[in-house]
């Protein structure tokens, strides 16, 4: 065989590796085998499998958010495991095992399940949006920028996930796609919070003292820390708009205060809850999977869809304590 051939074929077995191995992934994130999935002893695998996906859903519908459902283990798993072993009087250690799994059952069966776009989805998307807030600020509205992104937040997906379970799929409405069946928000009336710094969480309570949710959140930073004590809650705030005030940072040249009009995408998302700290509160975020994998400016970040949650849930003198 000369060098040519040779080429020929290592560039053919590399192909057909290629192939197999998308293949595999594709059967990997398959809706069935993700509904399938079930515990039968082992810890969660490293990086992405269907019983991470299983896992995440079944917690979200707990009140024990994951954050973003991606499939992948990981910190935030965690914490939503440790957190729903509270909540139903566990040894809190975080680790998936048959008991776990076992209490989970009682949130149903079927994660991933079938919906139709719609014309109304495909409605009110803004045009690509610029980083610079001057800019920004001259705009109607920061709204999602693609029905893909539009309903990767409303199931509580990552975006790249969302493309995994519909590889083909164009997002027109008519089509039917998969998507996560993360079920109906927590209805309960919080009396108070702990922002939980050393374990990036949030935990909300009611008047009894029971834990009713748990979430991921990003708490401050080494060069803008979070407050310190206990505060309370101010207002509550829907799609807000958000006010810029360069001495609190500094966004590129902007050296002016600026006031962004509201959407989702806008730096605070679709939800501020006002502290009686002042500049500080728990808010959206336009970056969902980066939820306590970046630093805030200080205040307790959340995905939008739990920013949503915990918004109707809360009210003004509701506790916010800060704890290290």
């Amino acid at each position: 065989m000369d060098t040519i051939q040779i080429l020929l074929a290592i560039a053919a077995a590399t192909f057909a590796a290629v192939v197999t191995m998308g293949k595999a992934d594709a059967a990997l994130m398959d809706p069935a085998a993700i509904n399938a999935a079930a515990f039968t002893g082992e810890q969660l695998a490293e990086g992405q499998s269907p019983l991470a996906v299983r896992l995440q859903i079944l917690l979200d519908r707990a009140g024990a958010s994951p954050g973003v459902i991606d499939g992948y283990s990981g910190e935030n798993v965690e914490k939503a495991i440790r957190g729903f072993e509270q909540v139903n009087g566990i040894d809190a250690d975080g680790q998936l095992d048959q008991l776990v799994w076992d209490t989970l059952q009682a949130m149903g069966h079927d994660v991933i399940v079938s919906y139709t776009i719609t014309e109304e989805d495909m409605s009110g998307l803004s045009a690509e949006l610029p980083e610079d807030y001057a800019e920004l600020a001259k705009l109607d509205r920061l709204g999602f920028t693609s029905v893909k992104e539009k309903l990767a937040e409303r199931f509580h997906m990552d975006e790249d996930f969302l493309t995994e379970l519909n590889p083909e799929a164009q997002f027109t409405a008519g089509e039917t796609i998969f998507v996560a069946d993360p079920g109906t928000d927590q209805q309960a009336e919080v009396a108070s919070l702990v922002a939980d710094k050393s374990q990036a969480r949030l935990l909300a309570y009611d008047a009894s003292q029971t834990l009713v949710a748990i979430y991921p959140v990003t708490i401050g930073s080494s060069s803008t820390p979070s407050p310190s004590g206990t505060h309370s809650v101010t207002a509550v705030a829907i799609d807000p708009t958000y006010s810029y005030n360069p001495k609190n940072f500094v966004q590129g040249d902007n050296t002016e205060p600026l006031t962004l009009p509201p959407g989702p995408n806008g730096p605070v998302g679709n939800v501020w809850i006002d502290l009686s700290e002042p500049t500080y509160g728990i808010h959206g975020t336009p970056a969902p999977s980066k939820i306590d994998k970046t630093s805030s400016h200080g205040c307790v970040r959340m995905t939008n869809w739990d920013a949503n949650e915990l918004a109707h849930m809360v009210s003004q003198g509701v506790t916010v304590e800060f704890r290290d």
